[in-house]
């Protein structure tokens, strides 16, 4: 199965999750989405000063989001975060349409950000194989409320 590049149509069919699965994550998500209202609420009471205002938080934003905006970077981590560890040659038949030196530049950026590890195995042969990092695990859990809500509303999940 080669993933789907951003504004292609949707998986189909949908995945049909049974009525406890599918209420349990909708109630998952709604914790989250209240959860981040709190937090909201938290940094906001900080965000009135004359450094760190509103201007400061967008900037702070955007910064700490820039590395998933790049193109390929939602894709390679998804696929590390669904398949654990991958080798370069799966991911690259996985990310259908992505070049050698792309996968390449984007897996060395990733690392450099402390997202995603790079595991050499002694051989012969010598294997290399990518994983998430601590950090990119911790990522992926707090986008995968983002990702269900998403796939509710899309309806690609779905109850039965």
């Amino acid at each position: 199965m080669r993933l789907l590049r951003i504004f292609d149509s949707m998986p189909d069919p949908p995945l049909h999750l049974s009525d406890e699965s599918f209420d349990k994550i909708s109630h998952l998500v709604d914790q989250t989405i209240e959860y981040g209202g709190e937090i909201r609420q938290e940094l906001a009471s900080y965000s009135t000063g004359d450094k760190h205002n509103v201007e400061w938080e967008v900037q702070a934003a955007v910064e700490a989001l820039n590395v998933f905006g790049s193109r390929w970077t939602i894709e390679i981590l998804s696929t590390l975060y669904i398949a654990k560890t991958m080798r370069f040659n799966e991911m690259k038949v996985l990310l259908s349409g992505i070049s050698s030196r792309t996968l390449s530049d984007k897996l060395q950026f990733l690392i450099t950000q402390e997202l995603v590890e790079r595991i050499v195995d002694d051989g012969p042969p010598i294997r290399v194989h990518y994983r998430l990092s601590e950090h990119g695990i911790n990522c992926g859990r707090l986008m995968s409320p983002l990702v269900a809500h998403f796939k509710i509303r899309q309806g690609t999940v779905r109850k039965k």
